[in-house]
């Protein structure tokens, strides 16, 4: 099996290394100090196995596996043991090491990594919200007149107490509605709610730093929670 390894800590690394070598089934690709960066490789190259840290800064191993459509089998190394219920609600995650990481509990892993078969994945159940929404327009409700929005000259929408503000490239609009109400009415394919007060068009996304966006002008944040979800929809290179 090919594998990569995972982890922001150098000597992790490098005792993950030290026991592939050990282990004939293995071949390590690559080592990667932070999960943006295996996403990346990910994106241009297909492995069997992972060897994935949980404790990383700004971006865990759960949010990690999060941004992967299609996860390889994966091993958890942390020095955390109070992760193992949650680990195991992910179908791709063969096994869970405890730090500092022994060889012969290492090749345990190895041994139950070359026997598991991933589930299957099963045919998403449809669901009432449309994977787009019809036409091109938005039309919203102004001083008792329906003004015309095009979904691409959407940049933001950001929620205010009982209303909405969207501002597009030439104009900004105050409605009285809910965030939520709004999002059901946009196309999936141009627009994401990044935090709990906004929805961005991520096409218009300028720079992507820490944990915000640029779009035109304006800096918004990305709660931890959407931050995978974001990383996914993004063509990464």
């Amino acid at each position: 099996m090919n594998c990569i390894i995972i982890d922001d800590e150098a000597l992790a690394r490098a005792i993950i290394r030290n026991h592939c070598v050990k282990a004939d089934e293995l071949e390590v690709l690559e080592e990667f100090s932070n999960a943006i960066a295996a996403i990346k490789y990910l994106n241009q190259n297909t492995v069997d196995l992972i060897f994935l840290d949980i404790h990383m800064p700004d971006f865990t191993g759960f949010d990690f596996i999060q941004t992967l459509k299609n996860p390889p089998k994966i091993v958890l190394t942390t020095s955390d043991r109070n992760f193992a219920i949650e680990a195991f609600e992910y179908d791709c995650i063969v096994d869970y090491l405890v730090k500092p990481v022994g060889l012969p509990r290492f090749l345990k892993a190895v041994q139950k990594a070359e026997q598991f078969k991933p589930i299957t994945a099963k045919t998403a159940e449809p669901t009432a919200k449309t994977s787009d929404a019809e036409g091109n327009d938005l039309y919203v409700n102004i001083d008792r007149r329906l003004i015309k929005i095009n979904f691409d000259s959407i940049l933001i929408i950001e929620a205010k107490g009982d209303y909405i503000l969207i501002k597009t490239e030439g104009k900004n609009y105050t409605v009285h509605s809910t965030l939520k109400k709004i999002e059901d009415k946009l196309p999936e394919s141009k627009f994401l709610k990044i935090h709990r007060s906004y929805v961005i068009n991520f096409h218009k996304i300028i720079d992507i730093e820490d944990n915000s966006v640029l779009i035109a002008k304006d800096v918004i944040p990305i709660s931890r929670s959407n931050r995978p979800i974001l990383m996914k929809r993004l063509n990464l290179l």
